[in-house]
C-alpha cells in the first residue's frame, strides 16, 4: 500500500476507532481525532517531500491514486484544516462519537478526491463527501439545520448527477478513464454536451453565481468545524475538478465559454462583495465572501493561460487559509455571546484582545493586504484577466475596493466602538483555539511573502496540461 493510499485509510480508519473508542470511553473521540488528524499531518509532509511534482500526474500513484504538483498543495489544506477542525471542536458533548468520525471521514473523502488518478475513481470520492457534510450540517447545526442541509444536499446532488451524465457522455465518446499523463480523446462534436454537464457539477460547488445561493444558508447553520471545510476544503474541489477533469476532457468547448465564464466570475466577485457588504450576521457575511474570492478563481479559469490557472491554484489555497481562520473566530465568538449579530456586539478588542487581534489579522488577509496570502493570487488573476478582457477588468477593481470597506467595517463594528456591557466579562481565545489561529496565520503569511510555495508547484503541471491541450 502506497503512502497516497495511507492518506486515504488513515482517516477512515480514525473514524471507526473514533465512533467505536466513544461508546467505551467517555471522551476519547477527540484524542482520536487529533492524533489521527496530526498523524495525517505527517504523512502529508512526508508524501510532498516525496513525490515528483512536475508534469500532468506526479509520482507516487499506482493507477488509482497520485500526487503531483496541482493536487499537493490542496491534500496539505486538507490535512492542515483537519487539525483545526479538531481543535475548534473540542468542546463539542453531543455524540462526539459520531461528530468526530464524520469530521474523519470527510477528510478522507475530500483527500482522496485530490489523490484520485481515476475519474471514476475522483466520482465516487465526491460523492463520499456529500454524506458527512449533509449530517454535519443536518445535526450539528444551528436552528435552521435541516432547511440549509436540504438545500446544500439538493443543489451538490444534482449537480453531481449531472457530472456523473457528463462522465459518461466522455467516456463513450473515446476519454480515457485516467487522470494521469495519457491525453483524453473526446471527440470534438461531443465536447459542448461533456464541458457543459461537468460544469453543472462543478460550478455548484465552487460556487458559481448564480448557483451560489446555498453557500450562505449552509455556512451560517453549519457547526464550526463544518463551516471551515466548506469554504476551505469543499469549495475547493469545483476549481480544482474544472482544471484535473473540464478542461483536458473538453479544451475546445471550454476556450469557448471562456467569455460567459469570466462574465460569471466578475459578477461573483462585485455581486458578492455587495452582498457582505449588506450583512448584518458576521458568519453571512463571511459566507458571501467566500462567494466573492471564489469569483477570482472562476475568472482565473475562464482565462485559462498557464499563469491565470497558477493563479487560481494560489488563489484557492489563501482563501481556503483565510476563510478557515475568519469561520473559526465567528465559532469561537458564537461559543461565548450566542449571537453573531454585529449590531449586538462591540468593543470585543478590549474585552477579548486576543480575539480581536486575530479577527484584525484575518479581516486585512481577506482584503488582499499585500505581505498576506490574498494578494498575491488575486493581483496575478487580475494582471491576466486585464490582459485578455481589457478594462471591463475594471470591475473587478470595484470588488476589491468594496472587500476592503466591508472586512474594515466588520472590524471596526464588532472589535472596536464602545463595549458592550453585557460582553465584559468573556473569555478570551483559549490554548487550543489560539494553538488554531496560529496554524492558520502561518502560512497566511508565507504564501502572502513567498507565493512560490503554491504557484512553483502548481506552474509545472498547468503549464504541461495546456501545452497538452494545445492552448
Amino acid at each position: 500500500m502506497t503512502i497516497l493510499l495511507v492518506l486515504v485509510a488513515v482517516p477512515l480508519a480514525g473514524a471507526v476507532v473514533a465512533w467505536v473508542g466513544e461508546r467505551m470511553h467517555e471522551g476519547s473521540a477527540r484524542w482520536v481525532a487529533l492524533a489521527t488528524t496530526t498523524v495525517q499531518g505527517a504523512l502529508t509532509v512526508m508524501a510532498m517531500s516525496t513525490a515528483t511534482v512536475a508534469g500532468p500526474a506526479g509520482s507516487g500513484g499506482n493507477g488509482l491514486v497520485a500526487l503531483d504538483g496541482l493536487s499537493g498543495p490542496l491534500v496539505s489544506l486538507t490535512a492542515l484544516l483537519g487539525i483545526v477542525c479538531v481543535l475548534a471542536s473540542w468542546s463539542t458533548r453531543r455524540g462526539p462519537g459520531a461528530y468526530f468520525g464524520l469530521l474523519l471521514w470527510l477528510q478522507a473523502a475530500v483527500t482522496a478526491v485530490f489523490l484520485a488518478a481515476n475519474i471514476l475513481a475522483l466520482y465516487v470520492a465526491w460523492e463520499a463527501v456529500l454524506i458527512p457534510m449533509w449530517f454535519l450540517i443536518g445535526v450539528w447545526g444551528h436552528e435552521g439545520r435541516r432547511h440549509a442541509a436540504m438545500k446544500f444536499f439538493v443543489y451538490t446532488f444534482a449537480g453531481s448527477a449531472l457530472m456523473l451524465v457528463g462522465i459518461l457522455v466522455a467516456l463513450r465518446n473515446g476519454a480515457s478513464a485516467s487522470l494521469g499523463a495519457s491525453a483524453f480523446a473526446v471527440a470534438s462534436t461531443a465536447q459542448p454536451a461533456v464541458f457543459w454537464l461537468l460544469l453543472a457539477g462543478l460550478a455548484v460547488k465552487i460556487p458559481v453565481w448564480p448557483l451560489h445561493t446555498w453557500l450562505p444558508d449552509a455556512h451560517v447553520e453549519a457547526p464550526t468545524a463544518g463551516s471551515i471545510m466548506l469554504a476551505g476544503i469543499l469549495l475547493k474541489m469545483g476549481g480544482y475538478g474544472f482544471i484535473r477533469v473540464a478542461l483536458p476532457l473538453a479544451p475546445e468547448a471550454a476556450t469557448a465559454a471562456g467569455p460567459l465564464l469570466a462574465t460569471l466570475g466578475v459578477i461573483g466577485i462585485v455581486y458578492g462583495a455587495v452582498m457582505a457588504l449588506a450583512q448584518t450576521d458576521l458568519k453571512r457575511l463571511i459566507a458571501y465572501s467566500s462567494v466573492s474570492h471564489m469569483g477570482f478563481v472562476v475568472l482565473a479559469l475562464a482565462v485559462g493561460t498557464p499563469a491565470a490557472l497558477t493563479a487560481a491554484v494560489l488563489v484557492m489555497v489563501a482563501h481556503g487559509v483565510t476563510s478557515a481562520l475568519l469561520f473559526l473566530l465567528a465559532g469561537a465568538l458564537y461559543d461565548r455571546t450566542r449571537t453573531l449579530e454585529v449590531a449586538r456586539l462591540g468593543g470585543l478588542q478590549r474585552t477579548i484582545p486576543a480575539w480581536g487581534t486575530a479577527f484584525l489579522f484575518g479581516c486585512l488577509a481577506s482584503l488582499g493586504l499585500p505581505g498576506l496570502a490574498g494578494f498575491p493570487g488575486e493581483l496575478l488573476t487580475f494582471l491576466e484577466g486585464f490582459e485578455a478582457y481589457g478594462w471591463w477588468m475594471v470591475a473587478v477593481a470595484v470588488g476589491v475596493v468594496l472587500a476592503g470597506v466591508y472586512n474594515l467595517r466588520a472590524v471596526r463594528r464588532v472589535a472596536h466602538g464602545p463595549e458592550v456591557p453585557a460582553w465584559k466579562g468573556l473569555a478570551d481565545l483559549d490554548w487550543r483555539e489560539r494553538l488554531a489561529v496560529g496554524l492558520l496565520a502561518l502560512p497566511i503569511v508565507a504564501l502572502g511573502v513567498w507565493p512560490s510555495l503554491v504557484t512553483s508547484a502548481a506552474s509545472p503541471v498547468v503549464a504541461a496540461l495546456v501545452a497538452r491541450m494545445g492552448r
